[in-house]
């Protein structure tokens, strides 16, 4: 039997270890490689052949998951992306499916297994949740931020400063600090730095 092979792209180190034992343990599907950066993802679906790749959106540093995506599809158009996230961020459907991500998948609530998930990918399927989920951060919910607070929340745990997310959603400093005050005081965190790991450990 032929097998997929699976890139995995995630910087998280225990979503990486769960990715890679689906795939180990399945048997039409083959890991490739994991890695943990996503500007290396083009380089490996170019030397390795790659059938399948999941890739979570939110990065540490370098570009996030779907601008890698979208160079992905540029130039390896028949390689089926998978994008997985936390982030509870409708505008991150809508934008996977503008660039022709296959299939869409949250890490912690999720409509069915991700094999299932992986398998219909790889038949012609496109996979994508009905809605955003409500997932829990802190003592918040998800649901009880604003779309303004949810594009600041983005762009902290991408490692933007307060500044450089003003420049970015075209906003004042001082209004970031206000949206910033309101995430901490609704989720209990105590800082950014909390804050962006609350989003992370989601």
């Amino acid at each position: 039997m032929n097998k997929y092979r699976v890139l995995v792209v995630d910087d998280q180190i225990m979503s990486r270890q769960l990715f890679e034992s689906v795939i180990n343990g399945a048997d039409d599907f083959i890991l490739a490689n994991s890695i943990s950066i996503a500007n290396l993802a083009d380089i490996y679906c170019a030397r390795e052949d790659i059938d399948l790749v999941i890739m979570d959106i939110v990065m540490k540093s370098g570009p996030n998951g779907l601008e890698m995506a979208e160079k992905i599809k540029s130039t390896y158009p028949r390689t089926k992306i998978l994008m997985v996230t936390s982030m509870p961020d409708a505008s991150l459907i809508e934008r996977a499916r503008r660039i022709g991500v296959e299939s869409f998948w949250y890490k912690e609530v999720q409509d069915e297994p991700l094999l299932n998930v992986m398998r219909k990918t790889m038949q012609g399927e496109n996979v994508y949740p009905d809605s955003t989920p409500v997932i829990k951060l802190g003592l918040a919910n998800s649901s009880d931020f604003t779309d303004r607070e949810i594009e600041v929340l983005r762009m902290l745990v991408r490692g933007y400063s307060d500044k450089e997310i003003a420049v970015e959603l075209d906003m004042s400093y001082h209004t970031v600090r206000f949206h910033m005050n309101s995430l901490l005081t609704k989720t209990g965190c105590t800082s950014r730095t909390d804050l962006a790991i609350q989003v992370a450990k989601s």
